[in-house]
């Protein structure tokens, strides 16, 4: 049950958004840097928020639950920035870059990666046993030139495949409640213009999605809108 100061909280987090975002178009430029990471996170709080409203209460409560476990046992790579845990229009999304599971060009799991793949089975089967899963693959927008695979929408489909395999018959995920997607390029979280933008686009991403969402289809045009 959501307690009323939950509530008040929440209202309170509206107003605070709303207020920053009052007059954003014209004296954002003349924020501090105080000032706009405090409106980078009251965003990304309220649309966690958004998220977690659209669910039934003990729904939302086992999200909830389930990320701060994940963020406990992935804490170490959390820091690294090799992982990030949070929420999007989806659900609850583990985004794991691609150094820490493959090696370039490849759709092999490495070593590590089956340490990180454990705790997050961990979590998906302990706490989330009921929710879909859906494993998407992702890349930079680099063509691929020396490597089997025919482009990067077959690299990323593989590499999702790959750590589905592994979830379902290393660590005993129920297959009947998880997808694999490749996204290719398609859907970049940020600019392949640098290579720290192309290292971020270069993930997989494990999405934990609400009870009765249908299994993502194929993408057709580009999205992004992750929020931790």
């Amino acid at each position: 049950m959501v307690r009323s100061s939950d509530r008040r909280a929440d209202r309170i987090l509206l107003v605070g958004v709303a207020l920053l975002m009052g007059g954003c178009a014209v004296k954002f430029s003349k924020r501090s840097p105080w000032d706009i990471q405090q409106l980078q996170t009251l965003s990304d709080q309220l649309e966690q928020f958004r998220t977690l409203a659209q669910l039934k209460t003990e729904e939302a409560d086992r999200l909830r639950q389930a990320k701060a476990q994940l963020e406990q046992r992935l804490a170490s790579q959390i820091a690294n920035q090799d992982i990030a845990v949070g929420y999007d229009e989806r659900g609850l999304v583990v985004r794991v870059l691609d150094r820490i599971l493959f090696d370039s060009g490849k759709a092999e799991l490495r070593s590590r990666a089956r340490t990180v793949l454990e705790q997050v089975a961990k979590v998906l089967k302990q706490e989330l046993g009921e929710q879909p899963i859906t494993v998407e693959g992702h890349t930079d927008n680099i063509p691929i030139t020396r490597s089997k695979w025919k482009d990067n929408w077959e690299l990323s489909l593989a590499r999702a495949r790959a750590v589905l395999t592994d979830l379902v018959k290393e660590r005993g995920v129920e297959p009947t409640r998880i997808s694999a997607t490749g996204y290719g390029e398609y859907r970049p979280v940020a600019s392949n213009d640098t290579p720290e933008g192309r290292q971020k686009n270069r993930r997989v991403e494990i999405v934990v999605l609400p009870q009765g969402t249908k299994q993502p289809a194929q993408p057709e045009q580009p999205t992004s809108g992750y929020t931790k």
